[in-house]
């Protein structure tokens, strides 16, 4: 029996052979194109303003990073937006010193605790972290907001009527 390999079989191989490289070639050069890029934006660091801007009597809304910005007990906390709820954006309300949910009325208070409504829990944060250069939240790490029923931590009742009372 004889090992030689005759001109047919060689071809058919070699043919399988640099289908296989053609197509290992392409994988290695469509990983560039596709792969995850460093998280920018939501999902991401999101560089923000000084510490020096965040004071500890409201909020400052961050547009990049879809968060309101606050000091709670000299720690600055980054509370994501969306209402726990149904994921309505919640609006701070200035006048009566709190968040409201516009879809179906949940209020929170100014460390994202709920008050009141429908809201299963409070509003969620994101990790902060706070450098000279300014404060950097990370989007795509969500810490998850206390339950309903949890006693405030902040002492801060509502100061006047809500933005959303008729």
């Amino acid at each position: 029996m004889s090992n030689d390999i005759n001109r047919r079989d060689f071809l058919e191989r070699g043919w399988k052979v640099g289908i296989v490289m053609i197509g290992a070639a392409g994988m290695w050069t469509s990983w560039d194109v596709l792969r995850p890029l460093p998280g920018s934006g939501l999902g991401g660091v999101v560089k923000t303003i000084p510490p020096s801007e965040v004071t500890d009597d409201t909020t400052v809304y961050v547009r990049t990073a879809q968060t309101y910005l606050t000091k709670i007990e000299g720690e600055i906390v980054a509370l994501w937006q969306k209402c726990p709820h149904l994921g309505c954006r919640v609006a701070w309300c200035d006048s009566a010193g709190e968040f409201q949910c516009p879809c179906h009325g949940s209020r929170f208070n100014r460390a994202g605790e709920v008050r009141s409504g429908p809201s299963p829990r409070g509003m969620d944060r994101f990790v902060v972290t706070s450098t000279d250069e300014g404060v950097e939240v990370d989007t795509g790490q969500v810490i998850e907001g206390l339950p309903l029923g949890t006693p405030e931590s902040i002492d801060e009742p509502v100061r006047g009527s809500g933005c959303s009372d008729a």
